[in-house]
């Protein structure tokens, strides 16, 4: 799409609006009682991966017409240009390629007229050499002894996707290792985390791109004095490895270079887990695992090219989620995986969302006149049922919700499956269905309430339903299933940024605060409050300093 136009300018947005009035009329049940084949014509298969999308306020229609709108867009324009390496992050003027970190084809792939492809095979192959190595106890530490425990240090990208996916894959987790993640710069993250380690068995990786990540630096030079309160300085190249491209940075801190993986500028933090950044999953799940990782994004990447919008998931769950965002006037949307082992994926999709989408200029760099990213948050199930479910059955916001279950899990303890499945499909089941005042009212009576008692409480009973929601339901949580469900949502976040007319790929809501924390903490460090700030910062530092 050019970056003078608006999608609200065009035709389809403006049909989509006019029959918005009428699907919206119709109860989500009714869509059911008239299409007894709804499931069948609104689910899609892909491998080892359902996608429910029948339980939404959508009709063939609705489908067409977002058919119409991404061809107005020119989606498919911007898809190739994704994919061909051009440069459409274009206010940092850099390429958007972590999808060439999981495809293993040999043809050539050309940024700046260089082939990438052997650069991103040496990665690998490093990778794999230096994994083999730690996992099989021959990586020794400064006393001979083999390493056993792994603390990643990063933040942001280099932090919650390493994090998530480790836990995640946590039954492919070798048992000889065990892994620690620290991000934030408030010192009880590390300190709660050093108490545990061990020295002499300790590796530390410093994920930063650039190496000077204030919090990630500031952790890894306290770590660095942690372990020389034992070790020596000659004994740092043992115990620390970082992935970064700044080796001048990696070298002055003790790293010896050969120990630094490295990546690119068209990796952008948050889709850099196919990356560098992904050694702690490597360490924990192996080489070959990963490798399946990978390769299930490329399945989804070659689905997202090639698929029809009618089949096309990604596609599809963007134009769900601008079909709520932008005419059903939804503000948030929540995830809602049905895994423990899944319990980092809401955390990690609200940064790749909201970091992506959250953006108020359009690519002309005059502000939006219309909505863009929804707030991302949620919980795993069945512990959001006792936290916030409330409010998504009876609350007055509605909230599209994506519930993610998992058929078959690596223990066994099935029967607890067995109710977090029913769970999973009970919650969606009473979003879509709720339940009416007569129902209550009857229900009541059968409990022995008397007639008054039933009118009285009926009330407070009653679930409006037809409330939307997806489901995503895996056959298991392998790494190849994980690769898969991750890229679709990138794609899904690309989408919607295209139709919006945004740039998904910047960031520079983040710079601000950080350009403004460096400043502050020169006062806070001379025990000053410089005259230019307002009376609130300036009145936080003195009690700040009184109380410190």
């Amino acid at each position: 799409m050019s970056v003078q136009n608006s999608p609200i300018n065009t035709d389809s947005w403006k049909a989509l609006q006019a029959y918005f009035t009428q699907v919206s009329k119709i109860p989500l049940r009714m869509h059911f009682s008239n299409d007894k084949d709804r499931f069948n014509q609104f689910s899609v298969r892909d491998e080892g991966l359902l996608f429910d999308y029948s339980k939404n306020h959508i009709d063939k229609n609705v489908i067409q017409l977002f058919k119409k709108l991404f061809e107005e867009v020119e989606l498919n324009k911007s898809i190739n240009a994704l994919f061909n390496g051009e440069e459409i992050n274009h206010t940092e003027n850099r390429s958007v390629l972590h999808s060439a970190l999981r495809n293993f084809s040999e043809s050539p792939l050309h940024i700046d007229g260089k082939n990438v492809r052997p650069e991103i095979e040496n990665v690998r192959q490093k990778l794999h050499d230096f994994s083999n190595q730690v996992r099989a106890g021959k990586w020794l530490g400064y006393t001979g002894k083999p390493i056993k425990q792994i603390v990643n240090i990063g933040i942001g990208g280099s932090d919650l996707g390493p994090k998530m996916v480790t836990e995640a894959l946590k039954p492919y987790q070798s048992k000889n290792l065990a892994f620690y993640f620290v991000s934030n710069i408030d010192g009880c993250d590390l300190h709660e985390t050093l108490k545990v380690l061990n020295r002499e068995e300790t590796l530390f990786i410093i994920s930063s791109k650039s190496f000077s990540t204030t919090e990630t630096m500031t952790n890894a030079q306290t770590a660095r004095r942690w372990f020389l309160q034992a070790g020596e300085e000659q004994d740092i190249e043992k115990h620390f490895v970082a992935v970064s491209t700044n080796k001048n940075a990696v070298s002055n801190f003790g790293i010896n270079p050969k120990n630094m993986f490295g990546f690119w500028n068209w990796v952008g933090g948050r889709y850099s887990v196919w990356s560098s950044i992904g050694l702690p999953i490597i360490l924990s799940i192996g080489f070959p695992n990963f490798l399946n990782f990978l390769k299930g994004a490329h399945a989804a990447d070659v689905h997202f090219k090639t698929c029809p919008i009618e089949k096309n998931i990604p596609m599809l769950l963007a134009a769900i989620g601008i079909w709520y965002r932008n005419f059903w006037n939804a503000n948030t949307h929540a995830i809602l995986p049905y895994s423990q082992y899944l319990r980092h994926l809401p955390a990690y999709l609200q940064q790749a969302d909201m970091e992506s989408n959250g953006k108020s200029v359009a690519n002309n760099g005059e502000n939006v006149d219309w909505k863009t990213g929804p707030i991302i948050w949620g919980e795993t199930g069945t512990n959001g049922q006792h936290a916030f479910y409330q409010l998504i059955h009876q609350g007055t916001e509605i909230i599209p919700c994506d519930f993610i279950a998992v058929a078959r899990f690596n223990h066994e303890f099935n029967n607890h499956n067995n109710q977090l499945f029913a769970n999973c499909l009970a919650q969606s089941n009473a979003l879509m269905h709720g339940k009416d005042i007569k129902v209550v009212e009857k229900d009541l009576l059968e409990q022995g309430k008397s007639l008054h008692e039933a009118k009285s409480l009926a009330p407070f009973k009653v679930f409006k339903g037809n409330k939307p929601s997806t489901t995503f339901l895996l056959d298991e949580l392998s790494p190849y299933n994980l690769g898969k469900l991750l890229a679709i949502y990138e794609h899904k976040i690309f989408v919607q940024g295209v139709v919006w007319n945004i740039n998904s790929f910047d960031q520079w809501g983040v710079e601000l605060g950080k350009t403004l924390a460096t400043s502050i903490l020169n006062n806070i460090e001379k025990k000053s409050a410089d005259s230019s700030l307002d009376s609130s910062t300036a009145g936080l530092l003195h009690a700040f300093y009184k109380w410190s």
